[in-house]
C-alpha cells in the first residue's frame, strides 16, 4: 500500500517538472505593510439539541434531555504581508472572543462554552489568542506558531462558535505548476469551546502529502500523518468533473482512509485498523443539484470504526460526514441522498436551500447490528449589496435516530440538532 501511494506521487512530480514553474509569489511581494490584512468575523449562535430519550441513549448521569445554548463569537485574523526580498518574513495573528447570551444549569453541553463548577455552569465569556512567524521562498512559505489548519489528515473544527486552533509548524510548496505539498508537526490543540493553548493534549502530530492537478476538471491528493502513541493514516482522494454543456455538469469525488490504532491507545491486546471510504456523484443543472453517496467502513473497536479527534475534530473529509452523525461505525455501510437549489436562477440571489437523508446499516456492536439515520435540512441567505452586505443568515436542522444497539456507542437514539447561525465579516484593513 505505502510503495503503490508514494510511487503515484512520484509520478505527479514528474509529471509537474514538465510543466512551466509558477511565477514567484516572493517576488511580487509588495512588503510587510501594504499586503497586510484585518478581518473580525462576528458569529452569532443558537443551538439546540432534543434528546427525547433522557440523553445519551438513557445513559446520561445528569438524565438531561435537552441541551441549549446561545452566544457571540469575534474571530480577530491579522495576516501580514512579506518583507521584500530572498527570503519574505510576516506575522499572522489570531484573536478569539466568545459571549454567552443564554443558557444555564440543565441547558449547557452542546460544546460551545467551557464548563465551570464540575459541569453545572458554563464560563461566561471565554477568549484565546496566538500568532505565527511566517517565512516566504519563491513559493514556498513555513509557519509557526498558532493557526488554523484544513488538510485531511490534521484539521482544526469551525462547527461551533470559535475555532479549534492548533501551535506548530507547515511548509507549503507550488514551486510546480498544479502541485501543492504539505508537511508539518504540530504539538497543541484546543479544543472549540476552551482557552488553553492545549486543552485536547496532543501529543505531537506529523504529516506529509499534497494534491496534484492533472487538469482544471481532474486532481488528486496523497497524504500519511504520524500521531504519536495513538495511530498512523493514510488518505486518498481522486475528484472529476465533467462539463456537459448548457448549464450541466457531472461531479465526482472520492474519498479514502486508512487508520492503524496502537493496541494501547484503543484498549486493546494488539494493534487494530481501520478502512473507510466514500464516492459521492453529483449531477447539477442550472440551480439544482442532485446527490447520491456510498460511504463504507471495514475495521474498528467497539462499534467505534474511523477515530478523529484527536487530530482535529475537522479531520474527517469523507461524504456522509454530515451535520449530526460521521456514519463511521466500525464495519458500518450507508448511503445518502441530497438536493440543492440555489434561488439565484429565480431571481433571489444569495438565497439557497438544501436537504439531504443518510442511511446506515451493518454495524458491529458489542450487542449486535447497528443501524442509524439522520435527515437535514438547511436554508442560507446572504446579503449581496448594500451596508448590510455579506450578511448571512444559515437555519440547519437535523433529525437523527438509531437503535438501541448503536444507542450506547454514539450518545443517543433519537434526537434534533437546531441551529441558527448568523454572520458578518468586517475588513479592518
Amino acid at each position: 500500500m505505502k510503495v503503490m501511494k508514494w510511487s503515484v506521487i512520484a509520478m505527479a512530480v514528474a509529471a509537474g517538472t514538465s510543466q512551466m514553474a509558477l511565477a514567484s509569489s516572493q517576488s511580487e511581494s509588495k512588503g510587510f505593510v501594504d499586503d497586510s490584512s484585518l478581518t473580525i468575523l462576528n458569529r452569532n449562535l443558537y443551538m439546540n439539541r432534543d434528546f427525547r430519550d433522557n440523553g445519551a441513549g438513557g445513559t446520561d448521569a445528569r438524565g438531561q434531555s435537552y441541551r441549549e445554548e446561545w452566544g457571540h463569537g469575534f474571530i480577530g485574523t491579522f495576516e501580514s504581508g512579506f518583507t521584500q526580498g530572498t527570503v519574505g518574513v510576516g506575522v499572522d495573528a489570531i484573536g478569539l472572543l466568545g459571549v454567552k447570551l443564554d443558557t444555564g444549569r440543565g441547558r449547557q453541553g452542546n460544546g460551545i462554552f467551557p464548563s465551570v463548577e464540575g459541569d453545572d455552569h458554563v464560563a461566561d465569556d471565554y477568549s484565546q489568542a496566538g500568532a505565527a512567524i511566517k517565512f516566504r521562498v519563491s513559493n514556498t512559505v513555513l509557519k509557526y506558531g498558532t493557526q488554523f489548519v484544513a488538510l485531511p489528515v490534521f484539521s482544526t473544527d469551525d462547527s461551533r462558535l470559535l475555532p479549534e486552533t492548533a501551535v506548530g509548524s507547515i511548509i507549503s510548496s507550488s514551486e510546480i505548476d498544479g502541485l501543492e505539498l504539505n508537511a508539518g508537526r504540530f504539538t497543541a490543540l484546543s479544543a472549540q469551546r476552551e482557552s488553553s493553548r492545549d486543552s485536547l493534549s496532543l501529543n505531537e502530530i506529523n504529516f506529509i502529502g499534497g494534491t496534484y492537478a492533472f487538469s482544471d476538471n481532474f486532481s488528486t491528493s496523497l497524504y500519511y500523518s504520524d500521531l504519536k502513541d495513538a495511530f498512523e493514516k493514510y488518505y486518498g482522494n481522486v475528484n472529476y468533473n465533467v462539463d456537459l454543456g448548457g448549464d450541466q455538469s457531472l461531479a465526482f469525488d472520492f474519498n479514502i482512509y486508512q487508520s492503524e490504532y496502537e493496541a494501547d491507545y484503543v484498549g486493546t491486546t494488539s494493534d487494530e485498523d481501520n478502512t473507510i471510504w466514500s464516492l459521492a456523484g453529483t449531477y447539477a443543472f442550472d440551480a439544482h443539484k442532485f446527490t447520491l453517496a456510498y460511504q463504507q467502513s471495514h475495521g474498528g473497536v467497539d462499534g467505534v470504526g474511523y477515530i478523529y479527534g484527536d487530530d482535529g475534530n475537522g479531520t474527517v473529509w469523507l461524504a456522509n460526514s454530515i451535520q449530526y452523525s460521521d456514519f463511521n461505525g466500525e464495519d458500518e455501510k450507508s448511503w445518502q441522498a441530497r438536493y440543492d437549489l440555489n434561488m439565484a436562477s429565480y431571481g433571489v440571489p444569495g438565497l439557497s436551500f438544501m436537504t439531504r437523508y443518510a442511511q446506515g446499516w451493518d454495524i458491529s456492536t458489542p450487542t449486535g447490528e447497528g443501524k442509524e439515520r439522520e435527515w437535514d435540512v438547511e436554508a442560507k441567505y446572504v446579503v449581496q449589496e448594500g451596508a448590510a452586505k455579506d450578511l448571512s443568515l444559515r437555519l440547519r436542522h437535523a433529525k437523527y435516530w438509531s437503535n438501541s444497539d448503536y444507542a450506547p456507542v454514539y450518545q443517543s437514539s433519537d434526537l434534533t440538532d437546531v441551529r441558527l447561525i448568523v454572520e458578518y465579516p468586517l475588513s479592518i484593513l
